[in-house]
């Protein structure tokens, strides 16, 4: 939390003047009911009309220029707390883009997005209120009192005894608000995320005609946060009543005792109407200070969940001592290599067990195995989202915990299993704001069989839709594969890529990557045999581990699940491809004998 301090530093000239207006302002006000005083008590009798409306006139500068002073301070205080929630906020999100990938898996993507809007808005508040009220409240309560007890000492003990009253409503207010607004912000990220899967998976609500159950899920949680709401409602609620009350029963007894002194002769006419707009001024500063601590409650409790996203701990920081191989020689290194890997999410049972395997520059590994085997987990592995348990991941010998990030992610062109496109237009969703000339993007939507479609499409400049809504499954597929091509990528990684494409298209996109990346890795996971058979290397995942590894002729002969996924995809067309009929990277050689 002390770092919120660097937030506020560069404002801190700014910020002073600002209560230095809110101060002038504040005296000004505080001056207005001792000027009145004086035309009733000091000026009417002596009947000179004149001195009458200067004292009147300057009552009505005073007020000119309070009004002046403080309608600029508010604005100076707005433009303050809007400067440094919006550095909060870019920072904020900056620190989330670098967040390990487990570590966004405990926060989740709702409560992150609800931190980087409504808790950065409550904290907005919070600034800004307290530069409106967090001298003026003050100054006008003590000031107040102070010139009241000049005026008469006796009204004003009868005041000061509400005092302890109010303090006590305030803190009891504060100290039970604030876990109150705590539990109102974890309620509102659940919002959030049920929101988020409607929107997102509308299609399929529709679809499954699941609506009405949508509906009563989010009317489930949208009644716990209305009732947190109300609940954190009531609390504030009660502090504004409450203080008007007290100071109220004290306004009562300071009329009644004013009344008793004019009645004597001890007190003034003026004095006591001039004690009353003190105390006004006294009733609104409480008010004001009471609204301070309602929305400091809001604004801490979201400074402690925006702060334990910015204090996160690195979870993966990158090694600085020099972690290449011990044995390396004057041979080359392999570019990707996997020793005894072993990873879980949870740190609970295996997603990967001991997986090793090695690629040279050019080489190309399949990955096939079903549903949950660790397909996707190997990727992310790789791309080093996460962290192995046991053994290491190596890149040209380089452990890839000790290469800077920049650098490991830069090796790799990715296209993942469930990517996203931008609404913006093809060449820009290809291009990914990295800069890349019109060849580049053109040749690689060439290499990913993009271009006819493209064409039909009236070119680059043609407009995606949200998500790609307006474009199929095979074509998402092929803009995504441009972009990882695009970068001429030392490592191209493609996550079940090709599962939308037909035959022919899944074949001369193989065929383009063999002719035009020969010098580059390629990591295919697929489903679908005909996809990897060509692969220099071939893995079988199944439940983590590795129970097969070799080439498509080899694991035909030595692994017995790879035989069966290839007998169930090929059907009798792969008895001939397995006598011996060869094996082809575009997959001619299969619909030869498919035919």
């Amino acid at each position: 939390m002390k770092g919120i301090l660097k937030y506020i530093k560069p404002y801190g000239a700014f910020m002073a003047l600002t209560l230095f207006l809110k101060f002038v302002a504040a005296m000004m006000d505080l001056l207005i009911p001792s000027l009145l005083a004086k035309i009733i008590d000091d000026i009417v009798p002596t009947r000179e009309v004149r001195l009458v409306f200067v004292w009147g006139g300057i009552m009505l500068l005073c007020a000119v220029f309070s009004v002046t002073t403080n309608v600029t301070a508010n604005r100076m205080a707005e433009v303050s707390a809007g400067g440094m929630t919006e550095r909060l906020r870019h920072d904020l999100f900056s620190r989330v883009t670098y967040l390990s990938a487990g570590q966004m898996d405990d926060f989740t993507v709702s409560s992150v997005v609800s931190r980087l809007t409504s808790d950065t808005y409550n904290v907005n508040r919070m600034f800004a209120r307290m530069q409106r009220l967090g001298v003026r409240g003050p100054i006008l309560l003590i000031g107040g009192i102070l010139i009241t007890m000049t005026m008469e000492p006796r009204l004003t003990l009868v005041l000061a005894a509400a005092l302890p009253f109010i303090i006590l409503i305030v803190t009891l207010v504060t100290r039970k608000s604030i876990p109150v607004y705590g539990g109102q912000q974890k309620v509102l990220d659940e919002m959030v995320r049920v929101l988020q899967e409607n929107i997102t998976g509308v299609r399929v609500i529709r679809a499954l005609s699941r609506t009405d159950y949508e509906k009563d899920r989010y009317d489930e949680v949208n009644q716990r946060l209305a009732d947190i709401e109300q609940r954190a409602g009531r609390i504030s609620a009660a502090s504004s009543p409450s203080t008007t009350l007290v100071l109220n029963l004290g306004l009562t007894a300071v009329i009644v005792t004013g009344a008793y002194l004019v009645q004597k002769g001890e007190a003034g006419p003026g004095v006591i109407i001039a004690f009353l707009s003190y105390f006004t001024i006294i009733l609104n500063a409480m008010l004001g200070i009471t609204n301070i601590f309602v929305m400091c409650s809001k604004g801490l409790a979201s400074l402690r969940r925006i702060f334990e996203i910015m204090e996160a701990p690195e979870q993966m920081p990158v090694l600085l001592q020099d972690a290449s191989r011990s044995d390396a020689g004057s041979a080359e290194p392999p570019l990707v290599e996997f020793e005894d890997v072993t990873f879980s999410y949870n740190k609970k049972g295996e997603n990967l067990s001991h997986i090793s395997f090695s690629l040279k520059k050019g080489e190309s590994l399949g990955v096939i195995g079903a549903t949950g085997s660790g397909k996707s987990t190997l990727v992310n592995l790789l791309l080093r989202f996460y962290d192995v348990d046991q053994g290491c991941i190596r890149i040209d010998g380089r452990r890839i915990d000790s290469i800077p990030y920049p650098e490991l992610r830069s090796m790799f062109g990715v296209v993942f299993q469930n990517d996203y496109l931008m609404a913006a237009s093809l060449e820009e969703n290809i291009d990914f704001f990295r800069g890349l000339s019109g060849e580049q993007i053109g040749e690689a939507a060439g290499y990913a069989q993009a271009q006819q479609f493209i064409r039909e499409k009236e070119g680059m400049d043609a407009r995606v839709a949200v998500r790609g809504n307006n474009l199929s499954g095979g074509q998402k597929q092929r803009i995504m594969i441009a972009r990882a091509l695009a970068g001429g990528p030392r490592i191209l990684i493609l996550d079940d890529a090709s599962s939308a494409l037909d035959y022919k298209t899944d074949a001369e996109l193989r065929k383009a990557l063999h002719t035009h990346f020969k010098d580059t890795t390629t990591i295919t996971i697929a489903q679908r045999i005909s996809s990897i058979q060509g692969a220099d290397h071939i893995l079988v995942l199944e439940d983590g581990r590795c129970i097969g590894y070799g080439t498509h002729e080899e694991l035909l002969e030595s692994c017995g699940e790879y035989q069966m996924i290839y007998e169930l995809q090929m059907g009798a067309g792969g008895e001939a491809i397995r006598a011996g009929h060869g094996k082809s990277l575009n997959g001619e050689e299969v619909r030869k004998n498919e035919g």
